[in-house]
């Protein structure tokens, strides 16, 4: 397979206060351009598009193409089931949703800290293989976001799984957050194929400051500033697969357009992106990635990621010369739909299920204090 995938998680939609609301013809358009250019792999999830994203998989892909022309993962989280019979209730409404038939890569979804307790008491892994067995799924693996420690502990454990995905990209590569390198190392050290989530950060870098952006054209001005994440983490040792969260027809073909002679980046330039990462890092107030995971449970309705976002941005800002920036009308238009920063009863679920281990309550605490006045 070629090493780009299309993550059916940021697609376009009609209304961009709901996540569910797809536009589909856009997405069969994106689709059909991705597979005529020589790509296969397609990646969706349970809670992806507002819980929408399986059953847009089954619109725009598996009812126009043969089975046999792509490749479809999906994925079981640990949100979706509490019982040995609801594992089962969840596949089989997958398998109903997408209209797949199998799946080519199966998940289990978020196998880390005390999510990993629950996929042990419950079967998950025995059970994955039993799917396999069954020829319902060809390649069984997870994902992951804990520390190489546990990824160390899960794999010596369950040696039987095919293929780790992790989040991994330029930006990360150093964090002590998200440790990437580390985890990459020891999917390595077990000798996993690795898939890559998250190679351009939830878009933040394909939308890089100003400076790292004319780092980036000076080196090679023909590639996209995206294109410089999406090769960083496909030159990775182990790593079979990226997925890349496109939106619009013009990321399919430009993704599609420096992968399909896909060439390895230089140590030169691999000494670019850590340049490009420092005065990125320096300028983020808050790593979030937007994958809206946090959003979906939480009481007060509060769009937590589109307000880290506009924070963020008025912290790239001079504010103490600007005093107001256009920001602050966002954060008044998302507030008249949603809850506030200032509404957060720091009930913490968005804490339990952040892939990024952020401490959203303390964060939500500055986001009102910069828009709530």
């Amino acid at each position: 397979m070629n090493k780009l995938g299309f993550g059916l998680m940021r697609l376009p939609v009609i209304d961009k206060n709901d996540a569910a609301s797809v536009d589909v013809e856009k997405v069969k358009q994106m689709v059909d351009a991705f597979i005529e250019a020589g790509f296969t792999y397609f990646d969706t999830a349970i809670m992806y598009c507002g819980s929408a994203s399986q059953r847009i998989a089954k619109e725009v892909l598996v009812d126009r193409h043969p089975r046999d022309s792509f490749t479809l993962a999906t994925k079981l989280h640990c949100a979706f089931f509490d019982s040995f019979e609801d594992r089962d209730r969840v596949f089989y409404d997958q398998l109903e949703q997408t209209g797949a038939g199998y799946f080519d890569y199966y998940l289990l979804h978020g196998v880390e800290n005390e999510n990993y307790s629950k996929f042990e008491k419950l079967d998950c892994f025995n059970w994955l293989l039993d799917k396999k067995a069954q020829g319902l799924v060809k390649h069984a693996g997870f994902s992951f976001h804990g520390t190489p420690q546990l990824l160390d502990q899960i794999l010596t454990r369950h040696p039987e799984m095919e293929f780790v995905q992790m989040q991994l990209n330029y930006l990360d590569w150093e964090s002590e957050w998200v440790q990437a390198r580390d985890v990459h190392d020891m999917a390595v050290r077990h000798g996993k194929p690795i898939i890559v989530m998250e190679p351009v950060k939830g878009g933040t870098l394909a939308n890089v400051p100003k400076e790292a952006e004319t780092l980036l054209k000076a080196a090679n001005p023909e590639m996209s500033v995206p294109s410089w994440a999406i090769r960083f983490a496909a030159s990775q040792e182990n790593v079979m697969m990226v997925l890349s969260g496109m939106s619009s027809i013009e990321q399919v073909r430009d993704n599609t357009g420096f992968m399909r002679d896909f060439r390895p980046l230089t140590e030169k330039e691999i000494s670019i992106t850590r340049k490009a990462a420092e005065i990125i890092n320096a300028q983020i107030a808050v790593p979030c990635t937007g994958c809206s995971y946090c959003t979906d449970g939480c009481p007060m309705q509060i769009p937590i990621p589109k307000y880290f976002s506009l924070y963020n941005e008025d912290m790239r800002e001079d504010l103490e010369e600007k005093g107001w920036t256009v920001n602050y009308y966002h954060y008044e238009a998302l507030s008249g739909s949603f809850g506030k920063a200032s509404d957060c009863i720091a009930c913490g679920q968005c804490e339990g299920v952040c892939p990024q281990h952020l401490p959203i309550i303390d964060l939500m605490k500055q986001v009102s204090a910069h828009f709530d006045h």
